[in-house]
């Protein structure tokens, strides 16, 4: 089976409405989602959420996300929300 990779680059603008939309994209992705964080500074609580149910749905799918580009304020987020370990993290 052949593997594709999808992905996105996100912006501080409408975070968790573009999070939204690639867990909807899920459904369509074979293999990894890659989600570049690079021109993200900081992560709201709706955007955390959204992440949240993005990594929950890629596990239920079997699809695996990887971050790019995360800061380490968005990390210690990520870590303190216990999410880090359902994403791989690139730079």
């Amino acid at each position: 089976m052949a593997m594709n990779a999808v992905w996105l680059k996100l912006e501080d603008s409408n975070l968790a409405d573009t999070l939204r939309k690639a867990s909807a994209e899920l459904d369509g992705a074979e293999g990894e989602v890659l989600l570049d964080f690079s021109s993200v500074h900081r992560i709201d609580a709706s955007a955390l959420r959204s992440i949240e149910a993005l990594a929950a749905t890629a596990h239920d799918k079997g699809v695996k996300v990887a971050l790019r580009g995360v800061n380490v304020s968005i990390y210690k987020v990520l870590k303190l929300a216990r999410l880090d370990p359902q994403f791989s993290f690139l730079t």
